[in-house]
């Protein structure tokens, strides 16, 4: 059973408030820290999506923190964008859910000024279906869903495109969207907030879904997958992320190295059997 706060989209209008009132968190702000005046005494309080980013903070509350001196709170978010607002109000001091291209587009998009510290895990987005049992069987007139996030839709058309689903016009980078697609060879596609993909397998053909939903989904991305990215010189490695000035607080950098500890390497590797994979160090 989990011990962290889970927040729904029910408190987006006061994340969003809090966001437009406290654009600048300080240190006296919950969770919040500065560099120079950060309360080490008090908890980390670190926003994260339920699977695996929430479990694996709560393996390093349980086992790692105390022993390292470490407070740290887990607050859970359902959602790709409630983190970052409550990064940037100092709601929270850190949060971990993210790739380093959807934080670029989120803090261009949004003005935020979120940074990453340091890469943890990557979970490998899958292409699944309840309906056809290989790539090879969809056909002209199916439908796939996909995440409706830019970089994210981006991540799935080229896998698509990679597996010979789809191609896509040259020169396409990370920013792929469907005006991007030179021959849909006939597909339809439906884009669709990526927390609702795995509910919409029954509705669709087949469905590119992010790691995180399709393991909340009781999905088994290495085994149920049609297909499944490849880990190798991968830019979706997941980081813990704070508001620019803080990545210096004490608690950021103890939580950044427990992070990155053997310890938290073997509970990946064991409890996620290869559906998520460490993907330690500094964040290119």
């Amino acid at each position: 059973m989990r011990t962290s706060i889970k927040y729904t989209a029910a408190a987006a209008a006061t994340a969003a408030l809090a966001l437009g009132l406290t654009a600048c968190g300080t240190a006296s702000d919950p969770g919040s820290s500065d560099d120079a005046t950060a309360d080490t005494s008090k908890p980390l309080v670190v926003a994260a999506s339920p699977t695996p980013h929430a479990d694996i903070l709560n393996y390093v509350k349980k086992n790692l923190a105390a022993k390292a001196g470490l407070k740290l709170e887990v607050k859970e978010f359902t959602d790709y964008v409630l983190p970052n607002t409550a990064t940037q109000s100092g709601e929270v001091g850190a949060n971990f859910f993210q790739h380093k291209p959807y934080l670029d587009d989120f803090n261009k998009k949004k003005g935020t000024d979120i940074v990453p510290v340091v890469n943890v895990e990557l979970e490998p987005l899958g292409l699944y279906s309840n309906k056809v049992k290989d790539i090879k069987d969809l056909k002209s007139g199916q439908t796939v869903a996909l995440p409706n996030d830019t970089t994210n839709e981006g991540r799935a058309l080229k896998l698509l495109a990679d597996n010979g689903v789809i191609t896509l016009k040259d020169g396409v980078g990370n920013d792929a969207n469907l005006s991007s697609i030179k021959d849909a060879k006939g597909l339809k596609f439906k884009e669709l907030e990526a927390a609702t993909l795995p509910r919409a397998l029954n509705d669709v053909d087949a469905a590119v879904i992010n790691g995180n939903y399709a393991i909340e989904a009781k999905l088994r991305p290495a085994e149920d997958a049609l297909v499944l990215e490849k880990a190798e010189n991968n830019p979706y490695a997941n980081f813990l992320a704070v508001k620019r000035g803080n990545e210096k607080d004490p608690r950021v950098t103890k939580l950044a190295e427990l992070l990155n500890s053997p310890e938290v390497k073997k509970y990946i590797e064991d409890t996620f059997d290869g559906a998520i994979v460490p993907a330690f160090g500094a964040v290119g």
